[in-house]
């Protein structure tokens, strides 16, 4: 028999098919035709395939069937082993998920390397090449891949792709699963025989839990060829001996930081000399140095970028300027060869013979008091940044910063004095005439006047209800509302009008800014006019010549003042408390006796008349009426005002009436988009925004108190709920149909009693605020 039968089957195969080939590559059949050795391949593959067959009988039916085809209910026939495609894995351990979920993204990594004959070169005979073999859990697939050496000149990476890798013959049919992996054994793919080294440690764990026994690491061999390479170029020594400048680290690390030093240099002895002001600047990137100089105002110097430029600054200062050249990095010995392209060559000095050595400033000499030679210049370092400090702080360790006096005392800043006012014009008129050669108009508070001037409900306007102080029994019977206004600090002035008196109400006082009496006309200083902190109910106020008392004020101007109780002393209640009990504390108990017997019926409220009596009684006039008054609300019994929904309503219905307003259904669907979260539930500012877009004719004040009737806890506002009352079609309100009393607002007060006074007050939390919880 020849050798080739000895090679397997397909190695047989092929030897037989040469054998019978006759010189034009044919043979002879079984009846003495010429067969082609394709037709002897395809006979020998149909044999190989009826081996793995086998025949059976169906309803006496031949069939051919396979030998891995189970019986009934997938069980086994008689004698007939069935060979597993995939990995098995143990069952009882871990979870009950598919493979491909379990072991998803899960490799297991062995190291393994492989010979390579190398037939052409008289170097090496062989060639080892290490690997790395990838086995995917998750559907046991298999990929090799060769990390890249430099300069190996071969093509390296991906060995073999992923997939399933078949056994070497004769069991081709079959794959590789996990139990053909361990330590120190062959493995062969495609006819290439790989060596198992080693795995890291999450394979050898999983190897473990399989129940794998495996065997100890083996030897790792290297490469001949590369290691007598790796000799030679280790050996070898450069011909041209370049130096090595790191200077990336240092960039990279301090990129951006900067040392700012403080300094200053006595150039007096010069002429026209003046000590200077300068800012110097150490880069720790590249230990370089750069110097600005600060001028003042007027110095009558010129400005200039750059006191010193940016470069690295030598300690000392040579005695003359070295030639060019004379400083370099590397020595040229001798130039060989033209210096044309790059034909030449040169031979540099290794042992730098003759080299100047010079040396530079570091941040280790940059000290707060030491004294730097600036190319000739003496200039003293007198303080530092904080940035400074922390970065000598931690490398260094010191902690003494104490700067240098360097900055000479500013002159006494002397006061501007302004000419005697005129009486031309106004003050502030005249007061720019003297500020500028050309005169400009007086700047008015713009910022103040837009946080202070009307916004919706917020009118900042303070009203007062003020009497004249008079001996004239005419006069004493006239009421005035004095109006202050917060967004530019002026006054005015309107007379109610009463029945029967004679006197026409109106305007009395033009709307402007007016001065406090008893001041100087023509005078420099500017002159003092009447503020928000002079006007309290108690005060007495002269408008040009006119002496008024102020008896009263609207509910707006109480609320605004208590609001901002740091500017209104007059409505803080703890600065009033604390002037009350230095007032009570000696007679502490008379003053609980007096509380007690004007509450007889021990009922813990008194009348706010009482309480006003013996508020004046017992601080013998020392509050005034405005502290009472706060006091009094502060402790007072309120019924909360409720609005009538229904009449608000009404108003409403009507304007909506008014301008034929009925797309409530297109109001409600633009609600609803707005919703995102479908809710039924909308900010107020966001509905309110919704309605102004939709151009619903309401005012802006009723449709605010609107939309707080339909709030809750959180000021979410139930839209649906708004749209039906809204809808006078379907929910008409017809209580009020025939009323056309219009909505008051603040601006028509007049001077009336407020519709909620303080009727009561509750003493007992009064007395022990004042002296505490005892009895």
């Amino acid at each position: 028999m020849p050798n080739n039968w000895g090679r397997g089957r397909r190695g047989g195969a092929r030897a037989a098919v040469a054998a019978a080939a006759g010189p034009r590559g044919q043979g002879w059949g079984e009846h003495g035709a010429a067969v082609s050795a394709r037709e002897l391949l395809q006979q020998e593959r149909k044999e190989k395939f009826h081996k793995s067959q086998h025949w059976g009988y169906c309803n006496n039916v031949s069939m051919l069937l396979g030998e891995d085809k189970p019986g009934i209910g997938g069980e086994p026939l008689l004698g007939q082993k069935l060979k597993p495609k995939y990995s098995v894995f143990p069952r009882g351990v871990g979870s009950d998920a598919p493979s491909w979920v379990a072991f998803d993204k899960q490799v297991l990594s062995f190291d393994a390397y492989f010979e390579e004959e190398v037939p052409d070169k008289n170097q090496e005979l062989y060639r080892i090449r290490h690997c790395k073999i990838y086995f995917y859990l998750e559907d046991d697939t298999i990929q090799v891949i060769e990390p890249q050496v430099k300069n190996s000149g071969i093509p390296q990476g991906t060995i073999v792709r992923r997939h399933r890798i078949p056994l070497p013959p004769p069991h081709e049919d079959q794959f590789y699963t996990i139990d053909y992996f361990n330590i120190n054994t062959d493995i062969i793919f495609y006819a290439r025989r790989y060596k198992i080294v080693d795995c890291d440690q999450f394979t050898k764990n999983f190897l473990r839990k399989m129940g794998v026994r495996l065997n100890p690491p083996a030897y790792r061999p290297e490469d001949p060829y590369t290691m007598e390479r790796q000799k030679i170029a280790d050996s070898m020594k450069p011909l041209r001996p370049y130096e090595c400048f790191d200077t990336l680290s240092q960039f990279l690390e301090h990129d951006g930081h900067v040392l700012r030093f403080y300094c200053t240099w006595d150039d007096t002895e010069s002429m026209f000399g003046v000590p200077r002001e300068l800012i110097l600047h150490y880069f720790l990137a590249d230990d370089t140095v750069e110097i600005k100089e600060v001028l003042s105002a007027n110095s009558g110097q010129d400005a200039v970028p750059l006191f010193l430029k940016r470069n690295k600054l030598p300690k000392y200062a040579p005695t003359g300027l070295y030639p060019p050249g004379a400083i370099t990095d590397r020595t040229v010995l001798n130039v060989l060869g033209g210096l044309v392209g790059n034909k030449g060559r040169y031979i540099l000095d290794n042992r730098k013979t003759g080299a100047v050595h010079q040396e530079f400033y570091k941040d280790s000499d940059l000290t707060i008091g030491s004294v730097i030679n600036v190319w000739g210049r003496k200039i003293i370092l007198c303080d530092c940044d904080e940035f400074t400090k922390e970065y000598y702080r931690k490398k260094y360790g010191i902690k003494d910063f104490t700067p240098v006096p360097y900055k000479a005392p500013h002159p006494p800043k002397i006061e501007r004095k302004f000419p005697p006012y005129t009486g031309f014009g106004s003050e502030d008129d005249s007061l720019c005439s003297c500020l500028g050669l050309l005169p400009k108009p007086p700047q008015k508070d713009f910022k103040k006047f837009m946080e202070k001037d009307r916004n919706g409900l917020e009118s900042n306007v303070l009203r007062f209800v003020a009497i004249l102080i008079t001996d004239n029994p005419i006069d004493k019977d006239r009421k005035f509302i004095i109006s202050y206004f917060l967004s530019d600090d002026t006054l005015s002035v309107f007379e109610t009008t009463q029945k029967n008196t004679g006197i026409l109400g109106g305007k009395f006082l033009e709307r402007g800014r007016i001065k406090k009496p008893g001041q100087e006309l023509f005078k420099s200083e500017p002159s003092e006019y009447y503020a928000a902190q002079d006007l309290f109910v108690g005060a007495r106020v002269c408008f040009h010549g006119h002496n008024f008392l102020l008896v009263d004020a609207d509910e707006y101007a109480f609320n605004y003042m208590e609001k901002h109780a740091n500017e209104f002393s007059m409505a803080d209640i703890n600065i009033i408390l604390n002037k009350l009990k230095a007032i009570g504390e000696p007679s502490s108990r008379e003053i609980k006796q007096i509380f007690a017997a004007t509450d007889p019926e021990h009922t813990k409220m008194i009348e706010y008349d009482s309480f006003r009596n013996l508020m004046v009684n017992i601080t013998n006039g020392k509050l005034s009426e405005h502290e009472i008054m706060t006091i009094g609300r502060y402790y007072s019994v309120r019924d909360e005002a409720e609005m009538d929904v229904n009449f608000l309503l009404a108003v409403v219905q009507e304007q909506l009436k008014k301008n034929t307003f009925e797309n409530f259904r297109q109001l409600s669907a633009n609600f609803v988009y707005n919703d995102r979260k479908k809710c039924g539930l909308l900010p107020h500012d966001e509905c309110r925004t919704i309605c102004k877009s939709f151009r619903l004719p309401v005012a802006d004040d009723l449709l605010r108190a609107l939309l707080t009737m339909f709030e809750d806890s959180k000021e979410q506002v139930d839209y649906k709920k708004l749209v039906d009352r809204l809808n006078w079609r379907e929910n008409p309100i017809t209580v009020f149909q025939t009323i056309r009393i219009p909505p008051k607002y603040e601006d028509d007060w007049s001077g009336q009693p407020q519709s909620l006074p303080v009727k009561r007050i509750k003493y007992l939390p009064l007395i022990e605020d004042m002296f505490g919880t005892e009895e």
